[in-house]
Formats: structure tokens, C-alpha cells, sequence
């Protein structure tokens, strides 16, 4: 026995003073309701109805707990409402992750405008450069740049990112530009990861990926620290577009080596599952998709 079902005809019964009503308004036979009331009496341990061949009675014990189960069916059907109500309209409490120097300069303002237009949301906003898991963090959704290992989470994406070699102009002036991958060797190069994997530079070549090795001059953790020190002449330097976008407006920095370039980085927002999205992150991703322009070429 389903003890909602129970009390929606127990309810039903009562309130329509019969059971063949009372099961037109269910959408069940009359046999059904019965079992319905039959089963709940039992289990109470109680007679809640006087039955008649004309009437149906709440007993004495069936008006006390007529009353009750009133509050508990609208408890229920306002619990029901709230969940759905939250499912249409953003509401609630919203927490984004995404790559520190991305979600500084791309996420955050998405975020911001994103709490302007849905007052009933509260936002969060973790910026970390570390792979983190979406459940055990809280987090309702995540911005990711590049090729995703296969999970269960859902991905969208939104946007795609080059990888650029660049160097300032007076560096090429003095030193030439590079014409293709393996003139790197007689260029000073500035290194931006410092991991071993990263000193190789990766080109591609008539559909061919190839790498070349470097020896960098200067090698740094942090992208800002390699723009800045190829935008004073340091070198040759291989970092995202967004990251160079600044120096490269400003005429600080120039691309080189474009046509060796590899395929865009594909840019994603994360979240644990489709089913049941819920509206505070449906239009997170559809204020990405209105108001940003991810597509860094």
C-alpha cells in the first residue's frame, strides 16, 4: 500500500461522501478506493468510515485523522510545488568552478551578470587550475578547456581555444621570425608549465603532429609572468589565446608560426547529469551561450 494513495482517497472519500465519487475524482474504480481504505485501516488499526448501503460516515478516530492528513497532503503537494517551482526558475544557491586566469577574465563577468538577472540565486565562484570532482566538491558545474576524459558527467560546449606561439615585435626585428617549428632551436625560448612534458612543443605538419624540442631561457608556472617577460623581448613564448589577447591587441605581441598550429582546444561547461537539470544551471549555460564569445581564434 502506498500510504499517499491511501490518504488522497481517504481524503477523496470523505470529503465527496462516497467511494464511487470519490474514485471518478482519482481516476480509480470504486474496488480500488475500497482496497485503498481497506488497507489503511488496517494498518492504523482502526475504522475511519461507517459504511451504509446509502452514506458513508467518518467514524470518531476518521474525523481526527481526517484533519491530519489534510496537513500532510498539502505539506506534501507544497514540497512537490517548490521542486518543481525551483526546476522552472533559478533559485537557490549556484557554485561554478573554472581555471584561475579563465574564470577571472571570462567566468566572472558571465557570473556577475548572471546574479543580476536571477535575484533569487546566490552564486559562488572557485577558481582553481586543478581537476576536481563536481559531487564530492558541491559543485553544480564546471568550466573546462580542452579534450575531456570519459565520465559520467554531461558536457556542452560552448567555445574552443588556440594555442599561439608569440614574441614581441622588437624580438623578431633583432632575432627574424621563426618560418617553421624547427627554427625554434636558434630562438630563446620562454617556457610557461614547467612539468618535463611540457618543454616539447607540439606543431602539426600536412596533417602530421610533431614535436620539438626547447631549452628555454626562462621557465615559469604562471602565464602572466611568460607574456610579460616575451612581451619585454625575453623570446619566444607558447600560451592560450585568451592569455595573450591583451599584449597581442595592444601590438605587444605578435603570432608566429600560425599555419603549424594544432586544433583548437574545445572549451566545456560540466555538470553531473541532464536528467531532472535544474533551472539555476540551465541558465548559467544559456548566459554563456547569449553573452560570451568563447571562441578564441
Amino acid at each position: 500500500m502506498d500510504r499517499i494513495d491511501a490518504m488522497q482517497a481517504f481524503l477523496a472519500v470523505a470529503d465527496l461522501e462516497g467511494f464511487a465519487p470519490a474514485a471518478r475524482r482519482l481516476g480509480l474504480s470504486p474496488s480500488a478506493v475500497t482496497r485503498l481504505i481497506a488497507a489503511l485501516e488496517e494498518r492504523l488499526g482502526a475504522r475511519l468510515l461507517q459504511r451504509t448501503t446509502r452514506s458513508v460516515a467518518l467514524t470518531d478516530a476518521g474525523q481526527r485523522y481526517l484533519a491530519r492528513v489534510r496537513r500532510i497532503l498539502a505539506d506534501v503537494e507544497e514540497a512537490e510545488a517548490s521542486i518543481q517551482d525551483e526546476r522552472t526558475r533559478p533559485s537557490g544557491r549556484l557554485v561554478v568552478s573554472a581555471p584561475i586566469g579563465f574564470g577571472r577574465l571570462h567566468v566572472s563577468p558571465v557570473m556577475s551578470e548572471y546574479l543580476k538577472r536571477y535575484t533569487e540565486v546566490s552564486g559562488e565562484l572557485r577558481l582553481t587550475d586543478h581537476m576536481i570532482n563536481l559531487i564530492e566538491d558541491g559543485v553544480d558545474l564546471a568550466v573546462r578547456i580542452g579534450h575531456l576524459p570519459d565520465s559520467s558527467l554531461v558536457a556542452r560546449q560552448v567555445g574552443e581555444m588556440r594555442r599561439v606561439v608569440v614574441a614581441s615585435p622588437g624580438y623578431l626585428k633583432a632575432r627574424g621570425e621563426p618560418k617553421t617549428p624547427e627554427a625554434i632551436a636558434s630562438h630563446q625560448t620562454v617556457q610557461f608549465g614547467a612539468t618535463a612534458a611540457s618543454l616539447d612543443w607540439r606543431f602539426v605538419r600536412e596533417g602530421r603532429d610533431i614535436r620539438i624540442g626547447s631549452v628555454p631561457r626562462f621557465i615559469t608556472n604562471s602565464a602572466d609572468a611568460a607574456i610579460q617577460y616575451a612581451v619585454k623581448g625575453g623570446g619566444l613564448t607558447r600560451v592560450m589565446a585568451y592569455q595573450a589577447a591583451d599584449a597581442l591587441k595592444r601590438g605587444r605581441l605578435k603570432i608566429v608560426l600560425a599555419k603549424f598550429e594544432q586544433s583548437p582546444l574545445p572549451i566545456h561547461v560540466v555538470y553531473p547529469t541532464q536528467r531532472l537539470l535544474s533551472a539555476k544551471v540551465r541558465a548559467f549555460i544559456d548566459l554563456v551561450l547569449e553573452v560570451s564569445d568563447w571562441y578564441f581564434g
